[in-house]
């Protein structure tokens, strides 16, 4: 562990995407049109009435703090990992004094702020020409923070493992497009969880995708009561210490027999 180096390879890669924002600021935009086609379609289907328990206002409150969530716990600097593998570029991250998933961290921190430089602005627009219904108590909004750091964790760590299979397969980002999907179809970004169909809700209630995005937008909406929190949380912090476990195994692995010429 190098805090130090951490801390100014941070710095670094935020001058390095500021140099780039354009292209990231387009890329965020991107990144927010599936839920707003989602926000659109439920808020219409509201009209005046509720779907699910939730209104018009309501269905608009839901999607637009998904959005954010979404942004600050997308994890792209894992679609690179395979291509740092395959190209033997890992080879210079294995010579610096300090662990390679420094440099996923870092990519992460600077592409959120980078991200959130366009996505604030852009979601407190919305907000002002959609008019959201959310009614926060001081208990979800302190039970919105743990869960959204756990969601980015258990999201980052997830597709980390994921993208390690690199060392064995050269085919490994199709298992991260397969883990988008799932997370786009169990998370709430097509749907709140609650208005999923009986096998997919118990799916997304068991699975871990759901955790990385709609837990948290759950908690802060009050879609939640208090058991169902803490026993999101439980969930949450197993898959959590799966995906830790398997990053852990197949770093020290893939390491191992790791070779490349080039770098």
């Amino acid at each position: 562990m190098n805090p130090h180096g951490g801390w100014a390879l941070i710095r670094q890669t935020w001058l390095s995407w500021m140099q780039h924002r354009s292209f990231f600021f387009l890329l965020a935009f991107m990144w927010m049109v599936p839920p707003l086609v989602s926000l659109f379609v439920w808020s219409t289907a509201a009209g005046g009435e509720t779907i699910g328990g939730l209104s018009r206002g309501e269905f608009v409150a839901y999607y637009l703090i998904l959005i954010l969530v979404n942004q600050l716990t997308y994890a792209q600097t894992n679609w690179t990992v395979g291509d740092v593998i395959r190209s033997g570029n890992m080879n210079a991250l294995l010579l610096r004094p300090m662990s390679p998933v420094y440099d996923a961290l870092a990519s992460e921190v600077a592409g959120k702020v980078v991200y959130m430089a366009f996505m604030l602005p852009a979601t407190a627009i919305l907000a002002l020409i959609l008019h959201p219904e959310l009614h926060v108590t001081p208990q979800n909004g302190l039970a919105f923070v743990p869960a959204l750091t756990l969601a980015w964790a258990l999201r980052f760590f997830w597709g980390y493992w994921l993208a390690l299979l690199a060392f064995w397969a050269t085919r490994a980002d199709g298992l991260l497009a397969l883990q988008d999907s799932l997370v786009f179809l169990l998370a709430g970004q097509i749907a709140p969880t609650a208005l999923l169909p009986g096998l997919l809700r118990k799916a997304a209630a068991a699975l871990p995708f759901r955790y990385m995005i709609g837990f948290p937008v759950e908690i802060l909406t009050g879609q939640l009561s208090a058991a169902e929190t803490w026993a999101g949380f439980a969930i949450q912090a197993g898959w959590l210490a799966v995906a830790l476990a398997l990053f852990v195994v197949l770093w020290r692995a893939g390491v191992k027999r790791y070779s490349a010429v080039g770098g």
